[in-house]
């Protein structure tokens, strides 16, 4: 099996006075209610947290029940929870996806059994390459990063008895309305893990949660550090989980999906290869020489995603955040003389 190195982040792109193209967290800062929220509860950092009043919040909003519902110190802490509470046959994640799925299954001693999903295909989800003895499958939807949105139908169809089945939709608040979301139902074997540090740019804070049956909740709590979620990430949990935030949730996103289109008409301008259908607020290309444009986009000013660090991706690919038409522009004009443009 290919040696991947599946600690490299996007964060260890950007560097001082680059623009940041590398880093999917779509806000600069949290926006000022958000912060509003979070300076009114320093005064109770003295009382040890308790999240039960977000996980109240997040089942109102998903309209699920609060059972089904566990905060966690961003989504990277549920896949380590997951690695921990489950003692799998034969673990299965897709690729290419976020990396820490695996990192965690491995790091907790499972074996992990790679389905890589090919380019030719867009990098869509085939059911049919999941191995029918897969007892853990992980999924990204809309998978990062691919910027691919998988049909719920597919993904229910992953489910069966004796399976568990990790939908990771970290993105899916960018998505206008949220199409293919799993979190609203409560589906036997069916686990769906949320962030909230990319829509509301709150990184720093950690904050995130899984929706799963009553069972799967109580088994991954036992194995959670009391109090991983802080006063901080639970009082955000349950502001960005309200009705107001949700609505602007959804203009953020609409927004961002006007913002892909400049960048992938621009590229496609420039002759380079947009891989799939791009749903979220990243996108996937292919370049040959993709280390050497890399290196001299960091020189021009601008950091991007190496995609070697994925697996099923190669040294010519590379992941681009979406951001505001005029940086857009800005660099695709320096982007273009490195492509042949």
């Amino acid at each position: 099996m290919p040696a991947y190195d599946l600690d490299h982040h996007g964060d260890r792109e950007v560097g001082d006075g680059l623009v940041d193209l590398a880093v999917n967290v779509r806000l600069a800062a949290p926006p000022d209610w958000l912060r509003a929220e979070l300076a009114g509860c320093l005064a109770d950092l003295a009382a040890y947290p308790d999240a039960r009043a977000a996980a109240e919040a997040i089942a109102r909003r998903h309209g699920r029940a609060p059972a089904d519902v566990l905060p966690t110190a961003g989504a990277a802490e549920a896949f380590t929870l997951l690695a921990t509470a489950f003692r799998p046959r034969h673990a299965v994640v897709v690729h290419p996806q976020f990396t820490e799925p695996e990192a965690a299954l491995r790091g907790a001693g499972h074996p992990v059994h790679r389905v890589l999903l090919p380019a030719s295909a867009g990098f869509v989800l085939d059911a049919g390459l999941v191995p029918a003895e897969a007892d853990l499958v992980f999924v990204g939807n809309p998978t990062n990063p691919t910027s691919v949105l998988h049909p719920a139908p597919v993904l229910r169809g992953l489910l069966r008895p004796g399976r568990v089945v990790v939908v990771d939709e970290a993105f899916l608040d960018a998505v206008p309305g949220e199409p293919e979301s799993l979190a609203g139902e409560r589906l036997p074997g069916a686990v769906v893990v949320r962030s909230l540090t990319k829509t509301w740019g709150i990184a720093g804070l950690r904050a995130g949660y899984v929706l799963a049956e009553p069972e799967v909740v109580a088994r991954l709590r036992a194995v959670q550090p009391p109090w991983s979620v802080s006063t901080p990430a639970a009082v955000a949990m349950a502001a960005c989980s309200g009705r107001d935030a949700v609505a602007q949730a959804e203009g953020l996103a609409r927004t961002a999906e006007r913002d892909r289109a400049v960048l992938v008409a621009g590229l496609r301008e420039l002759g380079v290869e947009v891989a799939g259908e791009p749903r979220a607020p990243f996108v996937l290309v292919r370049l040959p020489g993709a280390a050497r444009v890399r290196l001299a986009l960091r020189e021009a000013g601008y950091a991007v995603r190496r995609g070697d660090t994925f697996p099923g991706l190669g040294p010519d690919w590379l992941r681009l955040a979406v951001r505001d038409p005029a940086t857009t522009r800005a660099f695709l004009a320096a982007l273009a003389p490195l492509v042949g443009g």
